[in-house]
């Protein structure tokens, strides 16, 4: 029985370009990358009495021990993953000579029977094939706890993750990030964006009344130097509540 589902986009195969019909699928939230600082604000919120810096600090510390530990040669396992050290490359003779352009370490990853049998319980939510050149808004992390569920801090931070999301355009254009509310209304960020990036914004989320929100970008932005005629409007499929 499936209990997780990831939302699918679906994009046009590049190693098929003659099919017409050819899709792989890309996992709507690809942008989101999970941290130690995640990862604690997540446990304090859910699952302990303990304080974040001190989680946060162990979760720190356990990096610092696994890094040594490969450095050291030997292996490191949890109980989702595996990673174990590996030497690439090819060495020439019995006595050869360290070349660091030809023989490198690296240290790889492979799921544990436990992950495997997580992953057994996804199912996958087409949402459609992807438009507008692949443009989109992946995900959206409120800075101040770190919650990707579509809960917002008023006066904070988001970092917002995509494809083509940069915010551009010309005077004029009424480009950048709004939060739209139920009437209608549109409350657009004054506050210059921190990071302004193709795949990823970081804004300052305004003054906003208790309420759910859609959040939209508006751009003129294309991944190469020209423009788009006219601006498009990207909406993020997860309503944004301030609490």
């Amino acid at each position: 029985m499936k209990k997780h589902f990831w939302k699918i986009w679906l994009r046009l195969n590049p190693l098929t370009p003659d099919v017409d019909n050819d899709y792989v699928g890309e996992i709507s939230t690809v942008g989101h990358t999970l941290r130690n600082e995640n990862v604690a604000a997540q446990i304090v919120k859910e699952r302990s009495e303990l304080r974040y810096d001190t989680i946060l600090s162990i979760l720190n510390e356990r990096d610092l021990v696994v890094r040594d530990t490969l450095l050291a040669g030997s292996s490191f396992q949890d109980s989702n993953f595996r990673v174990s050290p590996h030497v690439i490359g090819k060495w020439m003779g019995s006595h050869p000579v360290h070349d660091p352009e030809q023989q490198k370490p690296v240290a790889e990853a492979t799921m544990t029977v436990e992950m495997r049998k997580a992953l057994d319980e996804v199912g996958f939510e087409i949402l459609g094939v992807k438009a507008d050149g692949g443009a989109g808004i992946g995900l959206v992390t409120d800075v101040a706890t770190g919650a990707i569920d579509g809960t917002i801090t008023p006066d904070d931070d988001i970092i917002i993750t995509g494809d083509k999301i940069k915010i551009d355009g010309e005077e004029g254009d009424h480009t950048g990030v709004f939060f739209v509310a139920a009437d209608g209304t549109e409350t657009p960020v004054t506050h210059r964006l921190t990071q302004n990036d193709p795949s990823k914004v970081v804004a300052r989320v305004p003054v906003l009344a208790a309420g759910a929100y859609t959040l939209k970008i508006v751009t003129r932005f294309t991944g190469g130097r020209a423009l788009l005629n006219l601006p498009r409007a990207l909406t993020y499929e997860l309503p944004l509540n301030v609490l």
